[in-house]
């Protein structure tokens, strides 16, 4: 049965193994995102770039909080939304404070 399968399913090869290879690809980007050598070099050329005048001082701090934010998971408890604004609880609508 295994070779009947392999046979009817040979036409997706290309497909399953450009899969495979996408999933590595990803798998290394997100591995050099999360990277402490990485995010430091980031953070010290954005500081190099403002102390150059290259920058101003809040596009490095937007610069910095974009670096940092790739190190926190999504969702986690006291995340701001991305137009800063605070998240709000389900129900009549009023924050709780």
């Amino acid at each position: 049965m295994d070779i009947l399968w392999a046979l009817l399913t040979l036409p997706y090869a290309p497909v399953r193994g450009l899969t495979a290879v996408v999933k590595v690809i990803a798998r290394e980007a997100e591995s050099q995102q999360h990277n402490p050598a990485n995010v430091r070099r980031e953070l010290e050329e954005l500081d190099r770039a403002a102390a150059a005048g290259d920058i101003t001082e809040r596009e490095r701090d937007r610069g910095q909080q974009r670096v940092l934010d790739r190190l926190t998971p999504p969702g986690g408890r006291g995340t701001r939304r991305a137009d800063g604004g605070a998240r709000r609880r389900a129900g009549n609508g009023r924050q709780k404070g």
